[in-house]
């Protein structure tokens, strides 16, 4: 492995830590920049196309939703180029308010990730989320982009 694998494995590393921050703290501008312009996603709803129709999904689950926390781990980082690929576990927690206060909701998943270098920034070009689990009651989120 070379230096410059190494350090595109970190930057990629923070990008993903950022991704997961910017989402609990509703920091939408920071998504805009962890993402290239042609970004793709599927989020458990669907193929998305566009930074926006991404926000507009993660918005319509989190801004009825109380205080949440996606933890990351088992981040695996393959750099090829200017492209890579990124996977990291996924445990979230999403903490109910209003008339869902005192309920909870967590899911168990995977982020597989797709990174290009774009002068020389590395950005988020698809993501994908699995879920494998989840806990708690759906009441905690608002009612989803549909």
């Amino acid at each position: 492995m070379t230096l410059e694998q190494l350090l595109a494995e970190r930057e990629i590393y923070r990008a993903v830590v950022r991704f997961a921050r910017a989402m609990d703290e509703r920091d939408w501008d920071a998504l805009r920049e962890l993402t290239t312009a042609d970004v793709t996603a599927d989020m458990g709803t669907g193929p998305l196309q566009g930074v926006e129709a991404i926000i507009h999904v993660i918005r319509s689950y989190l801004d009825d939703c109380g205080p949440t926390q996606h933890l990351l781990g088992n981040v695996l980082i393959d750099v090829e180029g200017d492209s890579a690929r990124s996977r990291c576990y996924v445990s979230d927690m999403h903490l109910g308010q209003g008339g869902a206060e005192g309920k909870t909701f967590s899911t168990l998943g995977d982020y597989h990730d797709q990174w290009r270098r774009e002068d020389g920034v590395w950005r988020m070009c698809h993501r994908t989320k699995l879920n494998r689990a989840h806990i708690g009651s759906f009441e905690v989120l608002g009612p989803g982009p549909g």
